[in-house]
């Protein structure tokens, strides 16, 4: 029991951190520009793949650093020459423009990288065991993704409370009309925003490549998500994307491990409804095989009992 509790935990606070690195971009994206970015987890998945080919052709350390460079200016681009011109139309242009982009850039990966995983290995500096636990090992290149997401985050918060940009970063999330009025180059900062969000969405796929599977789907795998952490963080706040990346990592990770249903608990069995039936079917499902389900739950629930989500800051 006590061996579930810890790797349960190491894994669920590693998972979310990886979320959070990918929701960060997105909590600033969506709460400075209003933009439902429908694509950034398409970035996640550049972020993989070119960190995948320049491991091929140079080193891993390389791709670690040149993919979110590569992937942050392209969302640069993209937001200057494409969101920028779209908004204009209105959020739902926006929305649809993300929208396509995301199967654009798919399709782009299919052509170049082909429709099944490629071979993104660890690095062999790093492919030993960390500790070993209970009789179980735990690998090292997970306790690297775990220092990476957490030195990400402390320089995420150092630069968004220490640096001049940081603050008008933070006063265009919660007022940009007055940031605008105030003589800010707001459009300049969405900008980078969005670049900056892009590189840390490629900087979370440059270092799960490895660890987990690279391929065409696995944008759409993790997209959905997001727009959870983010709602359920609440809108304009890092701190709440923060909380609700490791609440739903933990909560996931736990769930999965818990291979129990309401038949098995104390004095239930005999309460039971006949197999076969809707009701008994249902009595027999498992906490694992409702994991997937949790986070939107969760979801439904912030909306109706607190649409500003746990840590929200601002309605609009």
């Amino acid at each position: 029991m006590l061996e579930l509790v810890v790797f349960s935990t190491l894994n669920g606070v590693l998972y979310g951190m990886l979320l959070f690195m990918l929701a960060s971009g997105l909590t600033l994206i969506f709460s400075m520009m209003g933009v439902l970015n429908f694509a950034h987890a398409s970035f996640y998945m550049l972020g993989a793949y070119f960190g995948f080919e320049l491991a091929r052709q140079f080193d891993f350390w390389v791709g670690l650093v040149a993919a979110p460079l590569i992937v942050g200016t392209a969302g640069a681009l993209i937001e200057r020459f494409g969101l920028r011109v779209v908004h204009r139309h209105g959020h739902v242009a926006e929305l649809l423009f993300t929208f396509g982009l995301a199967f654009v850039i798919e399709e782009l990966v299919q052509m170049v990288w082909g429709k099944l995983p490629v071979d993104y290995r660890v690095p062999q500096q790093l492919d030993f065991v960390a500790f070993n636990l209970f009789g179980t090992t735990y690998p090292a290149y997970k306790v690297f993704m775990l220092v990476i997401a957490i030195g990400m985050f402390l320089c995420l918060m150092l630069v968004l409370t220490r640096t001049r940009i940081g603050l008008i970063i933070q006063a265009a999330l919660t007022h940009p009309q007055m940031t605008a009025m105030l003589g800010h180059n707001v459009p300049g900062v969405f900008m980078l925003v969005f670049g900056g969000g892009s590189a840390l969405a490629a900087l979370a796929g440059a270092i799960a490549g490895p660890a987990l599977v690279t391929q065409p789907s696995m944008a759409a795998l993790l997209g959905p998500i997001l727009f959870v952490v983010v709602v359920l963080g609440g809108l304009g706040s890092l701190a709440g994307a923060f909380v609700a990346s490791l609440l739903i990592g933990l909560v996931q990770t736990f769930a999965v491990a818990v291979n129990l249903s309401l038949a098995d608990l104390p004095g239930m069995a005999q309460l039971s409804p006949a197999a076969g039936t809707l009701i008994g079917d249902l009595w027999r499902v498992t906490v694992a095989q409702v994991a997937p389900v949790i986070p939107y739950l969760l979801l439904v629930l912030v909306l109706i009992l607190r649409p500003t989500g746990l840590m929200g800051n601002r309605e609009t």
